[in-house]
């Protein structure tokens, strides 16, 4: 990248467009010059397409026959740090420029001058006649605080024509106003006191202000059991970061964990941050990405995309729940949110936090190799202490083929209630059921555009493919035998779970938590919130419900098929099982009475159902590392994935097998090719694939050999090339 950071009139400027060209285009500086890192628009045959001004243009060529850029868009330019970052992110990746730039520029209008519009908010009138349309819409203003809408934006979350809108406008319900397109952030106030901390949460805080008060990169591991207060200790490096005058991200791996953290951050900082995740609207993600780039926001909370925002001076990013698979971008450009998290700071001069109670085996890989800080927080925060843990031996319950809660949980489950205290079931399974067969002719239904069976979502009524998301209505017959009356489920969800509870504890308020019976995050906020505050006595849930909420009451966790995770040949399989169990676990007895956590497996005396329930989690990171280490794989290893799909086999099995014959750049490094085979889910949305797994010394330059390779072949127009470094999953 040149070192130019001014271009005068008529001087040539290589552009960087979101236009899959894979390079940059050279133009001529319009008048009045422009900047490095300037947001253009520039002509590209008969249109106008965004760019950004990556450097000089490459010369060479008659300067008079280049075409000029068309316009500069008044926004803040991209800073040089997010162009390298961009640039060696993708070269990382193996992603071409154009796919990178247009990452970074993920919001609407960003061409559309500076202006007013009008916005919708909360009004001071009174309702004549409340309707559920309006009721909708009522409950959408309250539900977002300050934000304003469009009146389009409105209507479509609110689920009602523009008409009900403007019907509320006219009763003064509905505040209609001109408003400035784009304005700064609340201000948050660093000087405000926050919770009082404990003498371990203060030392700790203090280490984490001081790195941020340094100004210089540096990354540090937050392990805190559970309940610990984990999000209160970084909230301080957060008012330190922002007493200096930077900027701060905090990354959470699910929306269903965000409004609990706003509210946190509202009662520590006087406002609400600026968010960035799918739950917000078009018009508020052009707002939050163009005052992040003019310093109008100081704090942004979102997910994993947000790290791709024009932030002008960050100065700390943590990673909450830092292990969380959710930070990997599985489709399109795959990467991971964590790890870029580090590389962007490194370019930054930024401070990075992980947090976490069960930290990926990378990050205690990078700890204990001195590449990242370590610091911990042992007790839980108040009154609270870590839960009892115990098994159930099933081998010894007795208990029907369709059946899952043991009599020795639904004892335990029996005596929570007599206490007016509550229990989750903990299943990580959503639907009903995972197979659905034909009793007549034993078929399986399957999702006709994938390799994958059918889940059944009994309360939603429907057949669901959780690959591509299909859905179908639950048949009367059977698809292949037509014969009527003999479909039947096969295995436990969730909601066939919740059937048993029922039947098992009648008296019993149950709720079922997963993320597919809930319609909006409004839905889900409610849900989470009524059972805080006592509005069940069962509760049942998948995986969304380890993750940050905190329910006083809770005192009980049974996990009903603790060996789940550990089917399979997945490398991760210990990791994410220790992981998910421990997090889980960490819901009980998060208030003054103590909790218990049982684990029901087949296998108690399994390594990884051991570690969980005696707690010697440095043991088992270390047994788990020493295992990776002597097979050479991930984090003392690389891996890279190479996915090939098409609708047609043939394409793909004569292609494989060539990439397997002409495969000597990566024998020059030492890698070691596997494949091609057909992958685990073989058919996803009407495309076959197949799946090739590279396997190299951790220092091996596998990027490049990777190039080379794939240099070698050209694909026909229907096959999709779909390169993972460092994959997490091999589906």
């Amino acid at each position: 990248m040149s070192a130019n950071n001014y271009f005068s009139e008529g001087e040539a400027v290589a552009v960087l467009t979101t236009q899959p060209l894979g390079s940059t285009l050279d133009y001529k500086a319009p008048e009045g010059g422009l900047n490095a890192g300037a947001f253009v628009e520039v002509p590209l045959g008969p249109r106008r397409v965004l760019g950004v001004v990556w450097g000089p243009g490459e010369g060479g060529f008659d300067r008079t026959k280049l075409r000029g850029v068309a316009r500069v868009l008044d926004v803040a330019p991209m800073g040089a740090a997010m162009r390298e970052f961009l640039t060696r992110a993708g070269a990382y990746t193996l992603t071409d420029m154009p796919q990178m730039l247009r990452l970074a520029t993920r919001a609407p209008g960003l061409a559309t001058p500076p202006g007013k519009r009008k916005v919708y908010r909360p009004g001071q009138g009174e309702v004549d006649r409340m309707t559920p349309a309006r009721a909708r819409v009522l409950d959408v203003l309250e539900e977002h605080g300050g934000l304003s809408f469009t009146l389009g934006e409105l209507a479509e979350i609110a689920g009602v024509s523009t008409s009900v809108v403007k019907g509320l406008v006219k009763q003064g319900a509905v505040s209609e106003d001109l408003a400035p397109r784009d304005v700064p952030f609340p201000r948050l106030d660093p000087d405000l006191p926050g919770v009082e901390l404990s003498q371990e949460q203060a030392t700790v805080a203090e280490a984490l202000c001081e790195g941020v008060r340094g100004r210089e990169y540096g990354t540090t591991l937050l392990k805190g059991v559970t309940g610990s207060g984990k999000t209160e200790v970084y909230l301080e490096a957060v008012a330190a970061c922002i007493a200096q005058g930077r900027q701060a991200l905090v990354l959470l791996p699910e929306i269903a964990l965000t409004q609990e953290f706003l509210t946190r951050v509202e009662e520590r900082f006087g406002a609400k941050p600026a968010e960035w995740h799918s739950g917000v609207t078009m018009t508020e993600r052009r707002r939050v990405w163009k005052m992040v780039g003019e310093g109008g926001a100081s704090l942004v909370v979102g997910a994993r995309s947000a790290l791709f925002l024009p932030f002008r001076e960050l100065g700390l990013v943590v990673v909450d729940e830092e292990h969380d698979g959710s930070y990997k971008q599985e489709e399109g450009v795959t990467y991971s949110a964590r790890d870029m998290t580090v590389l962007r700071a490194s370019l930054e001069g930024a401070q990075v936090v992980l947090a976490s109670a069960t930290p990926s085996l990378e990050s205690w890989a990078n700890a204990e190799a001195g590449k990242y800080k370590r610091l911990e927080l042992t007790s839980r925060f108040g009154a609270a202490v870590l839960p009892e843990m115990r098994s159930i031996d099933m081998r010894l319950e007795t208990l029907p083929s369709d059946r899952w809660v043991s009599p020795t949980l639904r004892r335990l489950v029996e005596d929570r209630m007599e206490k007016g205290e509550q229990a989750l079931l903990f299943l990580n399974r959503r639907g009903y059921a995972p197979v659905t067969v034909c009793r007549a002719c034993g078929h399986q239904i399957g999702c006709p555009d994938c390799d994958a069976r059918m889940v059944e979502h009994r309360f939603l009524k429907q057949l669901m493919c959780h690959q591509c998301g299909l859905t179908m209505p639950i048949p009367e017959a059977c698809p292949e035998c037509h014969v009527e009356g003999k479909l039947a489920p096969v295995g436990p969800g969730v909601e066939r779970l919740s059937e048993e509870v029922v039947k098992l504890f009648p008296e019993a308020r149950v709720a079922v938590l997963s993320s597919d019976l809930f319609g909006s995050a409004r839905a889900l906020k409610a849900a989470v919130a009524e059972i805080a505050e006592g509005g069940a006595d069962i509760v049942i849930g998948t995986q969304m419900v380890a993750k940050g909420h905190n329910f006083p009451k809770l005192t009980l966790v049974g996990v009903i098929d603790a060996d789940l995770g550990l089917q399979g040949t997945d490398l991760r399989a210990a990791e994410r099982t220790f992981q998910l169990m421990r997090q889980v676990a960490g819901r009980a007895g998060r208030a003054e009475t103590p909790g218990l956590a049982v684990l029901q497996s087949f296998q108690p005396e399994h390594p990884v159902i051991r570690a969980i329930l005696s707690g010697e989690e440095e043991s088992f990171w270390k047994a788990e590392a020493s295992e990776r280490r002597s097979v050479g794989v991930p984090p003392y290893g690389r891996l890279a994935g190479i996915v090939l799909s098409s609708p047609e086999l043939d394409d793909l099995t004569a292609l494989g097998a060539a990439m397997a014959r002409q495969s000597g750049p990566l024998r020059e490094i030492g890698a070691q090719l596997f494949g091609p085979a057909p992958a685990p889910i073989a058919r996803i949305r009407g495309r076959h694939r197949v799946r090739l797994l590279i396997k190299a010394e951790k220092s091996a330059p596998i990027q490049g050999a990777i190039s080379r390779w794939l240099d070698q072949f050209k694909w026909p127009g229907r096959v999709r090339v779909q390169v993972d470094i460092d994959p997490l999953s091999f589906f």
